[in-house]
């Protein structure tokens, strides 16, 4: 049974039962499934629990209750409760709640939206927003009047390809035929295509008369704001999996790099790292309305790249919380690119966009919305090289998890930060969560902090941003063979023409030395690292400054 997410939430069964039945709390999250795509109450299991208690029975009448009581309380909702029984023999209620073709409310006249994991209220003029963007049936849905047998055959045998390649999907699914993919993947309805469905494999003449297509303009621009360049992909050619890789291949920005001193050496670091420039890519192609017209705009500076999207945000989703906001706007065509292998996951994305940057020492990605058009900037420099060395040391020694590399990352780059600035930055809610996001950086010494509750202040120790060894232990006893190695070469960067011994005590002596001595021969075998001299004298050094 999965956790809470965006289509997911527990309750108590003393939501439903007894005189503390909160059954308006009730009608609001059956209002926020309704107007999201949809979603499940598992009622009768506890935040933070897999199952129910298992001698849990849940009363005979409380199922036509439940049903009765969201049908006073709100107003366009679809509440459909089963008895379910866990592998545990505990009883809970699953009440499946259907997305609403109308917009849904509270009987007094509230509305709400599941945005992530949480609900939240839609006011003023979003109550309108909401309305519009509710169509009795999704644009990706639509019929396109297409005939089925007017598929690209070309590009149907390519998605076909992709869908078997893919390790995101069941073995089932890949022993489906091509054809039967399309009624799998919502592509087609019956004898004829649906939109997305034309979208994503119809012929281009098919695909420019939804008039909706995305066209993808990159404009280059130079330091006085210039333009000087420009490429366009605007014939509708390409489907929008299609066009991910064409423009990461065709614009000549995206294969520039430059150099980064370290130490003794220098780094060749890209201009724009690959896995975020997708990501923006397919953030834009699915989260964009495709009921409106308007082009995606890629604009290069010299010290920066803006990727423009018409549209607004989904509904619910701000530049202040999206990082952690989920809500997608097409929901099957996002099914497809993470099917694909080609989104990071059916969410925003954006977490995995703000740990490549802050580990690369980059700043943070920094999205805007405007009236009709939301943009995402990334810088192209790495604003300190010394924040990239000290992220990747402490993920090699550490394993650290995406949300401690965010905050690290954050952290380093400024001389400090108060607990509510940190949670400010981090879209977290109060000193718990915040918790969370820090992880075991304090423990680890990596944080250090002064003050105390709000006033608390976190900050990077600068010594370790100007090189200082990690003198915490290391945890690196069950450490996978490639992390290791990866491991040794950030040590070799540092410090050239070292023994064995040597790079044992700098990363752990914890580590066997037959072990480190197998990782170093590995990397020599490879050209990576070179060997100079024999036995105990033998010293090691890169191949190259990578």
């Amino acid at each position: 049974m999965s956790l809470e997410d965006q289509h997911t939430d527990r309750k108590s069964l003393r939501t439903v039962t007894g005189k503390t039945a909160h059954w308006d709390e009730l009608a609001k999250d059956a209002v926020c499934f309704a107007n999201g795509a949809g979603g499940r109450l598992l009622i009768g299991i506890e935040d933070g629990q897999t199952w129910p208690p298992a001698d849990q029975t849940v009363p005979p009448d409380v199922l036509d209750r439940l049903r009765k009581r969201i049908g006073e309380l709100t107003v366009n909702v679809q509440a459909l409760p089963s008895l379910q029984r866990a592998p545990n023999g505990g009883e809970f209620i699953e009440l499946l709640i259907e997305r609403s073709a109308s917009v849904a409310s509270t009987r007094d006249g509230r509305y709400f939206l599941r945005v992530g994991d949480t609900c939240q209220p839609v006011l003023g003029d979003d109550v309108l927003r909401l309305a519009n963007e509710r169509p009795g049936k999704p644009w990706e849905a639509m019929d396109s009047s297409v005939p089925r047998t007017a598929v690209d055959a070309t590009k149907l045998a390519r998605f076909a390809q992709g869908i078997r390649a893919s390790d995101r999907v069941k073995a089932s699914v890949k022993e489906k035929t091509p054809d039967e993919l399309l009624s799998h993947y919502a592509l087609a309805d019956g004898p004829t295509l649906t939109r997305l469905g034309v979208l994503l494999l119809g012929s281009t003449s098919d695909r420019r008369a939804l008039g909706t297509a995305p066209l993808v303009q990159a404009i280059k621009y130079d330091e006085q704001g210039q333009k000087i360049n420009k490429w366009a992909w605007d014939d509708s050619e390409l489907s929008p999996v299609e066009l991910v890789d064409a423009i990461w291949r065709e614009l000549p920005d995206f294969r520039e790099s430059y150099e980064v001193a370290e130490g003794l050496y220098r780094r060749s670091v890209p201009a724009y790292d690959e896995k975020v420039v997708r990501e923006l890519l397919v953030n834009a192609l699915v989260h964009r309305p495709y009921t409106q017209q308007g082009d995606i705009y890629l604009n290069l500076y010299p010290e920066r790249l803006e990727v423009v999207n018409p549209g607004r945000l989904p509904l619910g989703v701000t530049p202040r919380n999206i990082l952690h906001a989920s809500r997608r706007r097409n929901d099957t065509l996002a099914r497809v690119f993470h099917d694909l292998g080609l989104m990071e996951r059916e969410g925003s994305g954006f977490d995995l966009i703000y740990d490549r940057l802050l580990s690369q020492g980059r700043p943070a990605p920094l999205p805007e919305e405007g009236i009709d058009w939301v943009k995402v900037t990334i810088q192209r420099r790495i604003a300190k090289p010394e924040v990239m060395r000290l992220m990747a040391e402490a993920d090699a020694r550490y394993q650290l998890t995406q949300r401690e590399r965010i905050t690290l990352g954050v952290l380093a780059q400024t001389e400090g930060m108060t607990a509510r600035e940190l949670g400010a930055v981090l879209e977290t809610d109060g000193l718990d969560e915040l918790a969370v996001w820090l992880g075991r950086l304090q423990g680890l010494s990596l944080v250090q902090t002064a003050g105390r509750t709000q006033g608390t202040r976190y900050f990077v120790d600068p010594d370790l941003l100007r090189g200082a060894n990690l003198k915490v232990p290391t945890t690196l006893l069950r450490i996978e063979p490639y992390r290791l190695r990866e491991l040794i070469r950030e040590d070799l960067r540092r410090y050239p023409l070292s023994k064995i011994g040597e790079i044992r005590a700098r990363i752990g002596p914890e580590v066997n030395r037959s072990q480190l001595k197998r990782a170093l021969a590995d990397l020599v075998s490879q050209a990576v690292v070179e060997m100079q001299g024999a036995r105990s004298g033998a010293r090691y050094r890169l191949m190259i400054a990578t």
